[in-house]
């Protein structure tokens, strides 16, 4: 296969960007690739807004042919959460052949090197790059995000995890030298010499099980990952948000022909309405690694049955955040209401439930009981949800029925301290769009605890009325370790409770934002330097990113002999 692109031509060209990845993990300080605002694109190759808009719209409609082996039908059938209909079909796969022909591909993969594989890696996430405004479009459709946030979280934030990944990856495998000349000292006798050279070898065929919410951002450290560790990637979209990947997986494919390399080491698993396919193939022998984001149900199915696979899941939680004081009364409850409104809750890290003193909280503008704080904050998201066009822009689509549901069912749940209301959206009539509901609980009922205790993924919030700090911590720590949680929150102005809050999350393994006011939110992590997760708590076995998510997706193979 001749190679348009040479490795020295994409070692010079991403050498750079992959030096400045490595440092900015190492630093844990802010830096990115990807810029953030729209108008940056346009440029040297990029698609502006407009040309994004008209590279969406001509996909619709269409087939998508990826050219893989064993295409034996063409499936699709996606619905925008905006109520538009996609009208992509995709290529169905025999996996009996499709899995045989990604497999052949790794031998010339894995002896390139960690090098090439990094850079290779690094051009496709450049050409996603390039058509983020395209991407976002895809992303919006099948996600319910809004365009802002589908652009930003979708585009450059999943490009930064991705990147993450590939330099996490690169490092575990730099870390053993490709060659090293070995002597003995004998005494009297010659030295015992041997030349050792080390290469590290993948798995197998890596699986990632896509998400509705967030197919990218999700989707990509996995994908890329596996990848740059020298093996094929097999995606297997959400029914519901297979475009993004799809398109994901399109330009991947031509990367790696360009370079010399088979197009199969990465390829699609769309599947037919009730396929269920994601079980299938998860027991396959040919693979080997599973990615997954989703429900708690099929992570632990995952975990218990792919036996043959090293499985990395991201599962469910119950996000906590502690309010025991504030300096700043008004900028935590501005700062809470985003959180809680922010893609109508529909993210693994929004905050569900708010453990709150019954005789309330000690701010700056004087004591506040907990029927203050609760009728604060319902005020504090009306505020910000407010004008329609702003809350169409904040909280996107409702993305299926089962949040919807969620919702609805949460008012009747308890007392009701916000709310929710219907928005329209006059831009896309069919769009589903619904403000927060926040309820009130009794922590020492039993049966409010049923509620609190289980997740409910949507725009719902509790406010859950508890004794004491003490009782509040002792419900902080019972619910991370028992349901798992992606972050807890928590304001205080005590050092004494500061650091109880900390213990706990030392000891239960969860990421903690303190007396967050400003611009800066519990449920957004940023790639290079926060953790996405610790893998320490049942809501993930995984953190995205870090040298266990990348370091047991390949092995390092020792060949020696005498010098």
């Amino acid at each position: 296969m001749a190679a348009e692109l040479t490795a020295h031509e994409l070692i010079a060209k991403h050498r750079p960007t992959l030096d400045q990845a490595l440092e900015a993990i190492r630093t844990r300080a802010y830096w990115s690739p990807h810029p953030e605002h729209p108008k940056a694109y346009g440029e040297n190759g990029s698609l502006d807004a407009a040309a994004g808009k008209a590279a969406f719209d001509a996909v619709l409609d269409t087939r998508l042919d990826l050219g893989q082996p064993g295409t034996d039908d063409w499936v699709g059938g996606e619905v925008s959460p905006y109520g538009i209909e996609l009208g992509v079909s995709y290529p169905h796969a025999d996996i009996d052949v499709l899995l045989p022909a990604m497999k052949a591909g790794q031998g010339a993969w894995r002896d390139a090197g960690a090098e090439t594989r990094a850079v290779v890696c690094l051009e496709i996430l450049k050409r996603i790059s390039d058509r983020t405004h395209e991407f976002a479009h895809a992303v919006m459709h099948t996600s319910g995000q809004a365009f802002m946030m589908a652009l930003q979280a979708g585009g450059p934030h999943a490009q930064d995890r991705g990147l993450e990944a590939v330099a996490y990856a690169y490092a575990e495998q730099a870390r053993t030298p490709d060659t090293a000349e070995w002597s003995k000292p004998q005494g009297k006798r010659d030295p015992l010499a041997l030349v050792k050279r080390f290469t590290p070898v993948p798995r197998g065929i890596g699986l990632v099980i896509g998400c509705n919410t967030f197919p990218t951002w999700n989707g990509y450290p996995g994908l890329f990952a596996s990848l740059a560790t020298g093996n094929a990637v097999l995606v297997k979209p959400h029914p519901r948000a297979v475009l993004p990947l799809a398109l994901t997986v399109q330009v991947a494919r031509d990367v790696l022909a360009e370079a010399g390399f088979d197009p199969n080491l990465v390829a699609l698993a769309a599947e037919r309405p009730g396929e269920g396919v994601a079980k299938a193939l998860a027991t396959r022998p040919e693979i080997r690694i599973i990615d997954y984001t989703g429900s708690t149900a099929f992570g632990d199915w995952l975990e218990a049955n792919a036996r043959q696979a090293q499985v990395y899941t991201e599962k469910a939680g119950v996000n906590t955040v502690l309010l025991h004081s504030t300096a700043d009364y008004k900028g935590m409850l501005s700062n809470l209401a985003f959180s809680l409104s922010l893609y109508s809750g529909q993210m693994c890290t929004t905050p569900q439930n708010l453990l709150i003193p019954r005789d309330g909280i000690r701010t700056e503008a004087g004591p506040k009981t907990f029927d203050e704080v609760t009728a604060d904050l319902a005020r504090a998201v009306d505020g910000l949800l407010g004008d329609d066009a702003r809350a169409n822009a904040l909280l996107g689509a409702i993305v299926n029925p089962d949040v919807k549901a969620r919702l609805e069912a949460a008012a009747g749940l308890g007392e009701v301290a916000l709310a929710s209301r219907e928005i329209e959206n006059p831009e896309f009539p069919g769009a589903v769009v619904r403000t927060p509901v926040i309820v009130k609980l009794d922590g020492a009922k039993p049966d409010d605890e049923a509620a609190y205790m289980s997740e409910c993924f949507g725009p719902v919030s509790f406010a859950v009325a508890v004794d004491s700090v003490t009782d509040a911590l002792e419900l902080l720590r019972r619910t991370v370790r028992e349901k798992g949680a992606m972050t807890v929150g928590a304001y205080s102005t005590d050092t004494e409770v500061e650091r109880a809050v900390e213990e706990v999350c030392l000891e239960e393994a969860a990421q903690l934002s303190l007396n967050l006011t400003g611009g800066v939110y519990v449920n957004q992590t940023a790639a290079f330097s926060d953790f996405h997760g610790s893998g320490g708590n049942p809501a993930a076995n995984a953190a995205l990113t870090d040298g266990a998510f990348v370091a047991n997706r390949f092995r390092v193979v020792e060949v020696r002999r005498d010098a």
